[in-house]
């Protein structure tokens, strides 16, 4: 096994990791973006107020995309297999 074969296997793994994470991650940005201008208009300062919508979108998100999700980390696992097998013979 050579370094970039190494490389291209960290890069696939990011990638893998970024792709799963980013529409969850997304969301709590934009949840928190909306009820922090929410809290500046009406200087309501409650940390529930923060906390429980962004972990309800990211919950409502995650439920929604975890078919999409499992599928893309099911196929980098079969591909990396797959190169574990070709590396063993």
């Amino acid at each position: 096994m050579d370094p970039s074969m190494v490389i291209d296997i960290g890069r696939q793994a990011l990638w893998v990791t970024l792709l799963v994470s980013g529409p969850i991650m997304i969301v709590g940005l934009v949840v928190g973006l909306i009820v922090g201008v929410f809290q500046a208009v009406t200087q309501i300062h409650e940390m529930t107020l923060t906390f429980i919508p962004k972990i309800l979108s990211m919950v409502l998100v995650f439920l929604i995309l975890m078919p999409w999700m499992l599928l893309k980390i099911i196929e980098y696992t079969i591909s990396l297999f797959e190169l574990i097998g070709k590396i063993g013979h």
